[in-house]
């Protein structure tokens, strides 16, 4: 299996998260020796009877001093089969909207779970942000299993709890592994102490999980960024559109519409960044030129004539709200940034605020604090070009953004009206 996958770890405090992270760093061989070296002597100096793995990512003097993490770590590794990003996310509940943004992104996510206290309410909050997040695949880590006698029943409990509770979201792919990230027992390597256990290592899932199926390549979507017109003579009739391909693919000879203007055009070429190219798919930063000369600015996007993402200027979302100043107001004003285009919204309605731990629909909620979770109607000031969230995680999302401060207060996820399932 080629290719990088993006993975977050998720879970409570002190459900061993960062650990996780040095353990597969350490025993898949991605740690300098010198890196090694100096989380060892700071181990011993702080009078640990074991390397402290979890120095490796809790960079910030705050999380080394708390022993938590508060920001989002990444990391980069790979083995002859995969390259992978790890979002190293924050458990505390304080720190809910750094975990929303490192997970946004991810292809997968690792949930961490204790195997001596089981599924807590840090967990279940955890889950149900994934599944708001359209993660594709979830894999329930079992930890601290040398800490239960690495019995399989104290692992069935944790699925059969997991699985009672996770009944009620949208998860597509959930696999269960039985750890100990302290000692490595299925991290990398499978482990002797749990003969019951029949499935492969943590790093064996990674490296095969499937992950071609779960991105769009049906809806062309392409938000245009930045409209490219070199003042030279050598290049005076050259006119790019710079952007990145938010879903499905373009090519070479392609027929488009640009909206909102609805102009036919045909893709001409396309410029990557070592040359031209045929085709550019999700994920792709390029330069795409057209046939025709039409008239498109920074905002503008490109789709196939027969497949168009919604045209409006009212929304139902999800959203999190991560002002720790003030707290979502109905009739408010905010500015929305959606792919390459902002606009202005007011946010007409506030339908519900959801209980993370019960899935509770509060309909008698009037604002939205620091880390809540809600549905809202938004009005924009202008047409924003939309797909549901559930099909397009680039084009069914946006953020909110204080006037006053700039300072982002919320994350939206766009969802089809009337939907049910939890009110994600």
């Amino acid at each position: 299996m080629s290719g990088l996958l993006k993975f977050a770890t998720v879970g409570s405090v002190d459900d061993g998260k960062s650990t996780l992270i040095g353990r597969l760093l350490l025993d898949s061989k991605n740690i300098f020796d010198d890196q090694l070296s100096h989380i060892e002597d700071v181990s011993r100096r702080r009078g640990s009877e074991f390397t402290d793995l979890a120095l490796l990512t809790d960079g910030l003097r705050a999380e080394r001093e708390q022993g938590i993490t508060i920001d989002v770590a990444y990391r980069y590794f790979a083995t002859p089969r995969r390259s992978f990003v790890i979002a190293d996310c924050p458990g505390h509940v304080q720190y809910t909207r750094n975990m929303v943004t490192g997970t946004s992104t991810v292809d997968l996510a690792l949930v961490l779970v204790d195997a001596r206290h089981g599924v807590v309410e840090q967990t279940r909050r955890h889950t149900v942000l994934t599944s708001l997040l359209g993660v594709p695949h979830l894999v329930i880590c079992v930890n601290k299993m040398d800490l239960v006698g690495h019995d399989e029943a104290a692992f069935q409990r944790v699925i059969d709890e997991f699985t009672a509770f996770a009944a009620k979201l949208e998860l597509r792919d959930v696999t269960f592994i039985p750890i100990s990230a302290l000692a490595g027992d299925n991290v990398v390597d499978r482990s002797d102490h749990m003969p019951w256990y029949q499935g492969g290592s943590l790093l064996h899932h990674l490296e095969t999980v499937y992950t071609a199926s779960d991105h769009n390549l049906i809806d062309t979507r392409f938000p245009v960024q930045y409209v490219i017109r070199p003042h030279t003579t050598e290049h005076h009739d050259y006119r790019g559109y710079a952007g990145t391909v938010a879903g499905g693919a373009l090519r070479v000879g392609d027929d488009v519409v640009v909206l909102p203007s609805g102009l036919p055009a045909t893709v001409a070429a396309i410029d990557g960044f070592d040359g031209p190219v045929t085709e550019a798919v999700e994920g792709d930063a390029v330069v795409v030129r057209l046939a025709e000369h039409v008239d498109i600015s920074r905002g503008d996007m490109l789709c196939r004539p027969h497949n168009r993402p919604t045209i409006t200027q009212d929304l139902d979302a999800m959203i999190c709200w991560m002002d720790d100043q003030a707290p979502l107001r109905v009739r408010g004003m905010y500015a929305l940034r959606h792919t390459t285009r902002q606009v202005r919204a007011m946010v007409t309605d506030l339908q519900y605020e959801l209980d993370i731990t019960s899935l509770h629909r509060n309909r008698d909620a009037t604002s939205l604090g620091l880390n809540a979770i809600g549905r809202v109607t938004l009005r924009t000031t202008a047409p924003l070009f939309v797909d549901d969230y559930t099909r397009n995680r680039t084009t069914g999302s946006f953020i909110l953004v204080d006037e006053a401060t700039n300072a982002t207060v919320a994350a939206g996820m766009i969802r089809p009206r009337g939907e049910g399932t939890h009110g994600a």
